[in-house]
């Protein structure tokens, strides 16, 4: 299973809507749980600046709850093309990291709670396979 930042973040973050839900989801799934630096970047963040250790997701990757598959270098002219693509959306480098890893993990699934990865489409084609709540 793929791991997007929301969800991360409710998962750390009791007093978070989706808390709950992301809890329920991640009992089905085994680790680690995939993800991209740019996810890690943006869930440290968020989780220092709603009061909670920005250094938690950091220890999720060192227990092996985590792990980052994916390296931008080597990529980046797949991510490039993607965040062109999608500029109106618009897409964000850790989103185009995701869905590029959706390309190259074919039988993966993504957990998100943004909507957006119902418009992006996996091969400029296929929609994404994601697990995230009902609105």
């Amino acid at each position: 299973m793929i791991v997007d930042t929301g969800p991360l973040v409710a998962y750390l973050s009791q007093r978070d809507k989706y808390h709950a839900w992301t809890c329920c989801q991640l009992e089905y799934v085994g680790s680690p749980l995939l993800t991209c630096e740019a996810v890690l970047t943006e869930t440290c963040f968020l989780i220092g600046r709603n009061g909670g250790d920005a250094g938690d997701p950091i220890e999720m990757l060192n227990r092996g709850w985590l792990s980052i598959p994916f390296d931008l270098s080597l990529e980046s002219e797949a991510i490039s093309r993607l965040m062109r693509k999608y500029a109106n959306v618009p897409i964000s480098l850790a989103d185009s990291c995701l869905l590029r890893m959706t390309e190259l993990l074919p039988e993966s699934r993504l957990l998100t709670l943004d909507s957006d990865f119902s418009i992006y489409r996996k091969h400029g084609k296929e929609p994404v396979p994601m697990v995230m709540p009902q609105k």
